[in-house]
């Protein structure tokens, strides 16, 4: 058995915490400051991290490579198998052109830009996230927006900004999935809380967006269907979140958001003519005044009804204690790994869910779309291996990534981090939500920063006497305010957008909504940790 130090280096706290920083900070050095690519800077993250377990932590070699495997596989599946399948179906919806056929019906639902924008960038983009995530929605967002005649620069910078309010519960839930995995917590603790922060920034995020389309005249003349738009989705997402299924928080807060919108009067009010000479300063596609048939029109919609009839199916009593037969629990083989009190941690065991995850629910909705669609087996199963390698280095990223993690936290390492954070005290509140940002900014993935650092954020925690599932859950709520300024997410707007090299003038740009949002963050993060807010935690 390996037993966990917490002060391996000369018996000390702070140089201990010093070394096992290392693995962060190369990655972090690497992304930030030499800019090199994530699929290369995290499998050098990982080296760090396994010759600090093995060397200063004392770990036996076969126990941290073991560690690793377990992080490894974690990433494939379920992580990887989610975000594989969920852009698998997207794929084919492009093959057969039913995608355009969903873009122009979008066009035709308003005139208005700044309602555009609502309905695309904001619930569509939500539901996109809630698919795929992992920079899908801002590069599909953008392009479509650019498509309706808005300005390039205009169209990436809402697409940014829109990515927000569902980050946490994207790609199936994969960042609180991710968090619950890495910090011990029940997802459905986790996810509660989560669940009862991201949604108050979704009440400002529509409003933001009509100020970027069309500044103050955007907000007075659009501020009720943005506000209706916004509170429908985060009331949908907060109580599907908490008291329904995790996975389908943002298909619901999306699906919800877009009804609420379409159903105000002043959103289907043509805009005036200024409006639209003002904003859609950009080309517009000449394919918009196209007339597509129903049938088309229904089936370019079948895809996303599917994936939700297959994950409501999934959560009725019987059929959920069926698919959960099919989970196997076993020891993971050699490792053997005990806390600083000698007691067992619950890495030692592995979940393998085989049916009761979101990626096998979207692999049987996305063959059902195959169906729909009318797309031929082989076909089918060529965008599969196609949507695997253009992911091939999303995957070898965060799967060295998860590898890190779970050797810097069965190592001891993260425990050792969050034993010196606790030192801030009460002023942890605050600063939980700037370290997820941080992360996310640098990584560009909320699910990676929640590996990284959900552990530490809930040993610091409990040594400073706060709540173990605030502070993991402002990880992530943190987290997605950073998804905008990633370079990752910059560089994926500016390709979509033709603005290639202008990644530094959409950076200054969202940077300032960036901060801004975080710090209404941490207040309410603060305010939770407190008597302010306290009652609305779980």
């Amino acid at each position: 058995m390996f037993v966990q130090q917490l002060e391996p280096v000369a018996d000390s706290l702070t140089l201990s915490a010093l070394v096992a920083t290392l693995p962060l900070l190369t990655v972090l050095a690497l992304l930030g400051g030499v800019r090199m690519r994530a699929h290369y800077a995290g499998p050098i993250g990982l080296a760090v991290a396994v010759l600090v377990a093995c060397l200063p932590y004392g770990m036996p070699l076969g126990q941290t490579l073991s560690s690793g495997a377990q992080g490894v596989l974690f990433g494939l599946f379920p992580i990887m198998w989610i975000v594989v399948n969920a852009l698998w179906v997207y794929r084919m919806t492009v093959r057969t052109d039913h995608f355009d056929v969903l873009r122009r019906s979008f066009g035709r639902l308003s005139d208005d830009p700044r309602v555009q924008a609502l309905v695309i960038a904001f619930c569509f983009g939500a539901l996109l996230e809630a698919l795929a995530g992992f920079g899908a929605p801002v590069a599909i967002c953008a392009v479509m927006l650019v498509a309706l005649g808005f300005d390039p620069v205009r169209a990436a910078v809402v697409a940014l900004v829109a990515n927000t309010a569902p980050v946490a519960f994207g790609a199936m839930a994969t960042p609180v999935v991710t968090l619950a995995q890495v910090t011990g917590l029940p997802l459905e603790s986790v996810a509660s809380v989560v669940g009862r922060q991201t949604p108050l920034l979704a009440l400002v995020v529509p409003l933001l967006l009509v100020v970027l389309v069309d500044g103050r005249r955007g907000l007075r003349e659009t501020w009720v269907p943005a506000l209706v738009c916004g509170t429908a989705f985060a009331v949908a997402q907060f109580a599907v979140s908490n008291y329904l299924s995790v996975q389908l928080a943002d298909i619901a807060a999306a699906l919800v958001g877009a009804a609420a919108l379409v159903a105000v009067p002043a959103a289907r009010r043509p805009a005036e003519e200024p409006v639209r000479a003002a904003v859609l300063t950009g080309v517009r596609s000449d394919d918009l005044d196209h007339v597509d048939p129903r049938p088309d029109v229904l089936r370019a919609y079948a895809p996303y009804a599917l994936i939700v009839a297959v994950f409501s199916l999934a959560q009725i009593g019987p059929v959920k204690d069926l698919l959960a037969k099919a989970t196997r629990t076993v020891d993971w083989p050699f490792l053997d790994v005990a806390n600083p009190d000698g007691e067992p941690v619950s890495g030692n065991l592995f979940a393998l869910p085989l049916l009761a995850t979101g990626g096998t629910l979207v692999l049987l909705a996305g063959i059902a779309t195959a169906a729909v669609l009318r797309v031929a087996a082989r076909d089918a199963l060529g965008e599969w291996a196609a949507t695997v390698r253009e992911l091939r280095h999303a995957i070898l990223t965060v799967t060295s990534v998860l590898a890190l993690a779970y050797v810097m936290n069965l190592s001891g390492q993260a425990a050792t981090i969050g034993h010196f954070v606790a030192a801030a005290g009460a002023g942890l509140a605050f600063l939980s939500p700037v370290l997820g940002w941080f992360g996310v900014a640098v990584s560009g993935s909320d699910t990676s920063a929640n590996a990284l650092f959900g552990a530490l954020q809930v040993t610091a925690a409990r040594e400073s006497g706060l709540s173990p599932d605030l502070l993991a859950a402002a990880n992530s709520s943190g987290g997605v305010l950073g998804k905008m300024i990633s370079p990752q997410n910059l560089t994926i707007a500016c390709a979509a957008v033709g603005l290639k090299g202008r990644e530094g003038d959409l950076l200054r740009k969202v940077l300032p909504w960036s901060l801004g949002l975080l710090l209404l963050m941490c207040l309410i993060v603060v305010a939770q940790s407190s008597f302010l807010l306290g009652w609305m935690l779980p």
